[in-house]
């Protein structure tokens, strides 16, 4: 498969994947998403690849949705093709999860919306000191997407998960390690050498028990996932069709705060 939205490649047992779409951020759109899965599939599938390091090109690692794929859906009134991201990322969290070889995200930048979700997803995830995790719905007028209050919720518990995703406030790269969302806080230059740092220690475990563990961990934390996941798509769905969401696209086109009716 080409890629057009992504880079993967494979060097040893490691897979990289990383976010290539600087221009807008990074932001999520339908060929992303689908590529994003397909190289997850393809690094399962390679008894090669022991390791998945999830990356992004650029500035911000991803603001999340691509908002301006939003607005061009709003103005033809294309909410289904929204509709169809929601599920991809919730899709790409749960791949992540039921993935047996650990996944590990790099981040140096703004993690907001569907991404800061994934992070949640991931097994480890290292991050600079400017990094911030942002969940940005509540700004235009959505709920969180890619399993993320189901995740953020067991990772950080029920009222901190609330109080993020209700304000909108960023959590801090040191917050993030205090709360056990970052693996390892370092600086910007220094995240190669500390994946490098965390790749040695894995490497000196078995395949076989990084699988196992995996599987236990959904077992023991996640089984309910679809169940959460029907939900939250159907939520996602209801308020993409409302008034609120399409001011919410509309102020950040025109760089001001959305005027929110509750209709």
């Amino acid at each position: 498969m080409m890629f057009e939205t992504i880079l993967y490649s494979i060097e040893n047992d490691i897979a990289s994947i990383s976010l290539n779409r600087p221009e807008v951020s990074n932001g999520f759109n339908i060929p992303m998403c689908q590529e994003i899965l397909a190289a997850l599939d393809d690094a399962e599938n390679n008894a090669e690849v022991k390791f998945i390091i999830l990356k992004a090109e650029g500035k911000i690692f991803s603001v999340g949705g691509d908002l301006n794929e939003m607005k061009r859906a709003v103005d033809a009134d294309d909410i289904e093709s929204l509709v169809l991201i929601a599920e991809l990322v919730n899709t790409i969290s749960k791949k992540i999860k039921k993935l047996p070889k650990p996944v590990i995200m790099v981040a140096d930048g703004a993690v907001a919306g569907a991404a800061a979700n994934i992070a949640v997803a991931v097994d480890f995830c290292i991050v600079s000191e400017r990094t911030k995790f942002i969940q940005a719905f509540v700004g235009v007028g959505l709920a969180p997407d890619a399993g993320g209050l189901f995740l953020l919720g067991k990772a950080i518990g029920m009222s901190r998960a609330t109080h993020y995703v209700m304000t909108g406030e960023a959590l801090t790269a040191e917050k993030a390690l205090d709360y056990g969302v970052a693996y390892r806080v370092c600086e910007a230059e220094k995240l190669e050498k500390t994946v490098e740092q965390l790749l040695k220690k894995l490497r000196r475990g078995s395949a076989n028990s990084y699988a196992a563990m995996k599987e236990m961990v959904w077992e023991a934390f996640l089984k309910e996932w679809d169940l959460y996941a029907g939900l939250e798509l159907d939520l996602q769905k209801k308020l993409a069709f409302t008034e609120d969401f399409k001011e919410g696209v509309i102020a950040y086109s025109e760089k001001r705060r959305p005027q929110f009716k509750g209709k």
